[in-house]
């Protein structure tokens, strides 16, 4: 038996890895944003470029780990499929990649923050693949819940530790190098769990027999679901992007301004541990509405109230769905395409990043054409909220057009690409 093999190290690692994949290696950028603006290191179409080559990597990222089990047939010198190798390398990579963003080598900076992401991607899909199977062989898939809220554990930390940096005027430059400890120790404390003996999981065996018919307009519901996860990808990014800078601008010297990012943080372990305990036996499309109603009501907040209250409650409504909506729309993956699930993941993951990747820059341009920054942030987060607006509308029609008989709802082992 391996010495770190038990269900509950099995899932604090995942969390510890997601925390280290996302909280630092895609979203510390976020709150270290004022801090590089302050240094005059980037300016705010510099950033959203930089914003957007991590999410263009994510992408990348993801389509990768989709193709994974096609590379390793013609390349066998690869790890296996859903080996914690990957999770060791994309964890070790992303601790590196975070400590060269501390080189005052702004040219460099692209290619960092874009190889950050396809890291996060590594790890994130392959852990949710190898704890999420591990927990199943220990009976112990209630721990899988433990394991999401990795990301927004990540995001307080990183949030908190960026807050207490600004108070005490350290550089953009310094943050970097402390993340990227910050990294590299919570890489070495799950280490061991993923050590290379520890029951790498097989590709799973082909179905045996030909592949359901498919239903009438199944190809039609499929592009609209693509497209409604899409504009969720799209309407929450500018928010999580460029949230501790749009509250600079509303509320110049509140002590406040850094807690934002933090509080959006337990917004999404929240909702990671509520998402896997729903049990609904209705059609999900529903509960994917309200998701994207909530998440853009989040957005919204901070136009209608720019005040304390109003970016503490946008934050954790931007929080709280984060995580859930992917939940969700990969139970519909899953329904819609039961034998081949997977590819049609890989193309939801892909449409939610072009999302990420158009945010950024659509802001930057919209803001380089206002009298203002903050008149051209609230026409961007108006277009973003009016984009999950959109979002929900598709899935309520989704809903109407094509009903769907559901049995009483049970906990899924594994919903995530």
């Amino acid at each position: 038996m391996h010495p770190f093999s038990k269900p509950i190290h099995v899932a604090l690692a995942g969390m510890v890895s997601l925390a280290v994949a996302m909280g630092i290696g895609r979203f510390a950028f976020t709150p270290l944003l004022p801090m590089m603006l302050a240094d005059g290191a980037v300016d705010l179409a510099g950033a959203s470029w930089l914003a957007s080559a991590n999410y263009l990597g994510y992408l990348l990222g993801a389509l990768l780990c989709t193709l994974q089990p096609w590379l390793w047939r013609r390349f066998p010198g690869l790890p296996p499929p859903n080996s914690p190798a990957l999770v060791r390398a994309g964890l070790a990579a992303t601790s590196a990649l975070t400590l060269g963003m501390a080189l005052q080598l702004p040219s460099l900076w692209p290619l960092l923050r874009f190889a950050a992401g396809v890291a996060s991607a590594v790890v994130f899909i392959f852990t949710s693949g190898w704890c999420l199977a591990q927990l199943a062989r220990r009976d112990a898939t209630a721990l899988g819940g433990l394991i999401y809220t990795g990301p927004g554990g990540g995001i307080v930390a990183s949030g908190l530790v960026a807050s207490l940096m600004v108070n005490w005027h350290r550089s953009a430059a310094s943050g970097w190098l402390l993340f990227g400890v910050m990294a590299a120790v919570l890489t070495a404390v799950v280490w061991p769990v993923f050590a290379r003996g520890a029951d790498p999981i097989p590709a799973a065996a082909p179905v045996a027999g030909p592949a359901p018919a498919r239903a009438p307009g199944v190809r039609a519901e499929m592009a609209l679901l693509t497209l409604a996860y899409g504009l969720a990808g799209f309407g929450y990014i500018i928010t999580a992007t460029f949230l501790p800078v749009i509250a600079r601008q509303a509320l110049p010297g509140s002590a406040w301004l850094d807690m934002f990012w933090p509080i959006f943080g337990v917004g999404v372990i929240a909702g990671a541990l509520l998402a896997t305990r729903i049990r609904f036996a209705g059609d999900l499309r529903y509960l994917l509405a309200g998701c994207y109603a909530l998440q853009s009501a989040g957005v919204a907040a901070s136009t209608w109230s720019p005040t304390l209250a109003g970016f503490a409650v946008g934050s954790l409504l931007l929080g709280l769905p984060f995580t859930t909506i992917t939940f969700f729309a990969m139970q519909e993956a899953r329904r819609l395409r039961p034998v081949s699930a997977h590819s049609f993941m890989g193309l939801l993951t892909a449409l939610y990043g072009t999302g990420q990747i158009a945010g950024p820059p659509l802001a930057a341009a919209l803001i380089a054409r206002s009298a203002t920054p903050a008149q051209g942030f609230t026409l961007s987060l108006e277009i973003a909220a009016g984009a999950l607006v959109a979002g929900a509308l598709l899935y309520l029609e989704l809903a109407r057009r094509y009903p769907v008989g559901r049995p009483a709802a049970t906990r899924p082992v594994n919903p995530w690409p």
